[in-house]
């Protein structure tokens, strides 16, 4: 049971945390300049599930032998406040890793947000995306999904049952069983399916499977696995145990991070 009352107008209250963390404003906090490689992908990420979404998308177009997407990695560190810095701000100006320039058009073009970057990628490199109209719009279909299911299950989820200072049922149980779901619908959809988009692996298999991939093989969250009881999963499992097998994946998850 909780004292806490609902004033009547919310007023922010900063803390030690807040430095480096949220605010109730957005915008840059400090001059920050930041590093530009030789290659003509700038990637400002971190190794969060949507920051490997485009690590392994960067990795399979290498695999592929696709010619100029070359890249950099820098390491945006997220506790540090790194993606309040004025550069990081200039390319995305919601402050959320992972953001990229892309330096080989004529004028270099900035992408912010990960599907937004996997779908970019897809597009300028004809490849891991099909073309025809019924195949690509079941493949929006999934990755607006992710998009929008992902932060029932993060910052639902994922903050309740292990970031949250104090255990509490009501949100617990509110986002237990939403993820649950969410891990259902997958199962479900790939007992018939190879892949997300059917079968042939492209951007939405990159998108899902750092979220609900890596939480059913007990890699996200503690043991938000056996507390889910992500066993019963079957098909997702295999598909997520697929997934991992890839050359380029395996290379995602060991990618190295330069400082900025």
């Amino acid at each position: 049971m909780s004292n806490y009352e609902i004033p009547e107008v919310w007023e922010w209250e900063p803390d030690e945390k807040s430095k480096t963390g949220n605010q109730p404003t957005a915008g840059s906090r400090f001059e920050q300049k930041l590093p530009v490689g030789d290659q003509p992908l700038q990637v400002y990420s971190l190794g969060t599930p949507n920051g490997v979404k485009v690590a392994i998308m960067l990795e399979e177009i290498k695999e592929a032998g696709v010619e100029n997407a070359g890249y950099d990695l820098y390491k945006i560190n997220i506790m540090k406040g790194d993606q309040f810095g004025s550069d990081f701000v200039n390319i995305n100006p919601n402050s959320k890793i992972p953001a990229m320039m892309d330096h080989s058009e004529k004028e270099p073009i900035r992408v912010f947000e990960s599907v937004s970057i996997l779908l970019y990628l897809a597009e300028k490199f004809e490849t891991f995306m099909p073309t025809s109209l019924a195949e690509r719009t079941e493949l929006m279909n999934w990755l607006f999904w992710q998009t929008g299911a992902a932060p029932f299950l993060g910052g639902g989820f994922g903050h309740f049952y292990n970031y949250a200072p104090t255990a509490q049922e009501y949100p617990i149980n509110r986002y237990t069983m939403e993820a649950k779901r969410q891990l259902d619908l997958l199962d479900k959809r790939l007992a018939d399916n190879a892949y997300i988009n059917g079968d042939e692996y492209g951007i939405a298999d990159m998108a899902i499977w750092p979220w609900y991939g890596r939480l059913v093989q007990g890699e996200l969250y503690g043991e938000a696995d056996k507390f889910l009881k992500a066993d019963e999963y079957t098909n997702l499992k295999a598909w997520a145990d697929k997934i991992l097998e890839r050359p380029a994946v395996k290379r995602a998850l060991e990618v190295e991070y330069k400082e900025i």
